[in-house]
């Protein structure tokens, strides 16, 4: 439902004229647009004029929006601050979001260990870890590595792995073929693997020639003194690194470290290519495609790609970065790249040389990148669209249901009874709204009750988050309607201004199963005075689609993208749920097999779950490894140890089953 921006424009004079950040909020008070300007004043007033006059996407914004608010800062630099932890924090579908939730793998090495260990990292960095990259794909590194521990032979091996082979007193296959220098078994000194480590820190680091040089030289050195076994070794050495180098071309003679960033757009989409210049050496590439949701030029696209890839990756910020266009405020920019590195940062366009000619790689990198998005993506929107319009044609709804949310029960022979709720808005998963119920008030298998349930608490939540004034399913609103059961303040947490947990009421609820289950979702909305928001049901067997209190189901085309929409949603349920309750359910089959252990209490046992996850895991520890968990004793153990043991096989007489030799012929 759309209005004109002129029904919320702030009084002629109120709006500040210092720098700021502004956000603009639709009906139900969610934040949809972030922005940042000089003079907030002649920023907001751009968005009021004649919406003829505004890109399309804006002006979608801007009737979208039903209040605009703004917080006054001193200094640029803060407003390109706050302004991305404005959009991390509440997700504006009017922003450009180049990020993905794809996470990108590191090579990291724990030099903070005793025994420093190199392995693949991906997610957030920690403490006491030197990291490499980023890179595109994890085989890569893991290729790269493979061949640089028979140079630098440093441990790879999991803590497990490590501890293990130290108490049998025997080291791992690596151990064996040279690919690790067993510190494990004191085969080297933690002053000798140190170095090792330190070695290759540097050949990652880019300081490739130091390293080469000196394996160069002792490999004369041992054919010198006629060790030509050692010479052929480090021969062997040298040709692996040479192998690993191969793999990262040089593009900078200069072995600087620099980001090459590009972009690509047309006027709906703008894709971004980068690529991670360390030592010299491409050592990563990453691209985004997102959607152009304002007339913003490539200046203010480069300023927005760039607050953020770096606000969120502040240690990957390099000395260097290399744009096709330079911010409309360089210096704002230089300086909060600055602030977040602790040192200098230049922001530039390249103009000629080598950087010139990688930029242009960059950039053909970009067009292809924008071309296969398109090959691949033309219809997308257009299919979402057209799918949330049959669904809505179909159920006779009288808006397309932009957020829909589905329900499904899981149970094994009606134990560890558990539900999941999962939610698509504009055709597309949201999984950080997922969540999961475990069922309370049923007993045994039963769907029908347990859908009801979870029903009601995910409503009641609802309900409990409206401050009393607001008026809830009391028919005088519609579902997907701006007067909907989410209206006003009760979306937003006031005392963090955040959005509460079960703050959205759905446009239209799911759920798996048939018409009893549908009932059954239906009278519990009805129990709690909701009216207003449709529910439906999708059954398996033959794909129907039952509403309420209807005796025939609505048949939709096989063909239908409504339908292909439903089933997507009703299998993403079920699959949520069937997670939660495998999850569950080992934990369940832990605890059942500790039950009878003389001196296990519950605290000790929920200490061993948490520490090893599953009876499988907890079956193949080591007696060691079990009484070295707190609270643990190696009598308690060897009685646990013989608890989970799986049940010895036995023949029919009752004797233990023997495996018959083979014949001799």
């Amino acid at each position: 439902m759309s209005s004109s921006p002129l029904s919320y424009r702030p009084e002629p004079g109120t709006i500040p004229t210092r720098p700021g950040v502004y956000r603009f909020r639709d009906a139900n008070g969610r934040v949809i647009y972030v922005g940042k300007a000089k003079s907030l004043r002649s920023r907001l007033s751009s968005y009021f004029q004649d919406i003829a006059g505004l890109h399309p996407r804006t002006a979608t914004m801007v009737t979208t929006a039903r209040s605009v608010d703004w917080t006054v800062v001193n200094t640029e630099v803060e407003a390109l601050q706050l302004e991305y932890s404005w959009i991390k924090e509440f997700d504006p579908r009017f922003n450009v979001k180049y990020r993905d939730d794809k996470s990108y793998p590191w090579l990291a090495v724990t030099v903070g260990d005793e025994f420093p260990r190199v392995m693949v990292g991906r997610g957030a960095k920690r403490k006491g870890t030197r990291y490499f990259g980023p890179y595109s794909h994890a085989w890569a590194i893991r290729e790269t590595v493979d061949i640089l521990l028979r140079v630098f032979p440093m441990r790879s091996c999991t803590t497990g792995v490590f501890k293990r082979s130290a108490q049998v007193g025997r080291p791992c296959l690596l151990g064996y073929i040279g690919k690790c220098s067993a510190p494990c078994v004191g085969q080297i000194s933690e002053e000798e693997h140190r170095a090792i480590v330190d070695d290759f820190c540097d050949f990652m680091a880019g300081q490739t020639r130091p390293v080469m040089r000196r394996i160069e030289r002792e490999m004369y050195a041992a054919s010198d003194a006629l060790e030509f076994e050692r010479a052929g070794r480090l021969r062997d050495d040298l040709g692996a690194l040479e192998r690993a180098l191969e793999k990262q071309a040089i593009v900078l003679g200069d072995g600087a470290d620099v980001d090459v960033i590009a972009l690509a757009e047309d006027p709906l989409e703008v894709a971004v290519q980068i690529f991670h210049v360390r030592g010299g050496r491409v050592k990563g590439q990453r691209g985004w495609v997102a959607d152009r949701v304002t007339e913003a030029d490539t200046a203010q696209l480069v300023e927005d790609f760039l607050l953020q890839l770096y606000a969120g990756e502040p240690e990957s910020v390099p000395r260097e970065v290399l744009v096709p266009v330079a911010p409309p405020d360089l210096v704002t920019v230089e300086t909060l790249l600055a602030d977040l590195r602790g040192s200098r940062v230049e922001v530039r366009v390249p103009q000629r040389g080598d950087k010139r000619t990688l930029q242009e790689t960059v950039a053909a990198n970009a067009q292809q990148a924008l071309a296969l998005h398109k090959t691949k993506r033309a219809s997308d929107l257009t299919t979402r669209n057209r799918a949330l319009e049959e669904i809505r044609e179909a159920l006779e709804l009288d808006d397309a249901p932009l957020r829909i949310e589905c329900y499904d029960v899981s149970n094994l022979q009606g134990t560890e009874v558990v539900a999941s709720m999962v939610v698509f808005e504009d055709g597309l998963a949201r999984k950080s709204e997922y969540r999961r119920f475990i069922i309370k008030g049923v007993d045994g298998q039963n769907d029908v009750a347990s859908m009801h349930e979870v029903i009601t608490r995910r409503f009641k939540r609802l309900l409990d988050e409206a401050p009393p004034s607001e008026a809830v399913g009391n028919g005088a609103a519609t579902a997907g309607s701006a007067e909907g059961v989410t209206s006003g303040p009760m979306l937003i947490d006031p005392e963090t201004g955040r959005p509460r947990k079960f703050a959205y009421a759905p446009g239209l609820v799911v759920v798996d199963g048939g018409p009893p289950q549908v009932a059954a979702a239906h009278q519990a909305m009805h129990e709690l005075g909701i009216v207003d928001i449709p529910v439906c049901g999708l059954a398996k067997r033959l794909e129907e689609v039952w509403l309420p209190e209807q005796e025939d189901p609505v048949i939709l085309a096989r063909s239908s993208e409504g339908l292909y929409l439903l089933q997507r949603v009703r299998d993403e349920a079920h699959r949520f749920a069937i997670n939660h309750h495998r999850s569950r359910r080992s934990k369940s089959m832990v605890e059942s097999a500790l039950d009878d252990v003389p001196g296990l209490g519950e605290v000790r046992r929920r200490t061993l779950l948490k520490h090893f996850g599953s009876l499988k895991k907890l079956r193949a520890a080591e007696e060691s490894e079990i009484a070295a968990v707190s609270g643990i004793g190696p009598k308690t153990a060897a009685a646990i140890k013989a608890a989970v043991a799986p049940p010895t096989p036995t023949r029919q007489d009752g004797g233990p089953a023997t495996v018959p030799a083979e014949e001799s012929t």
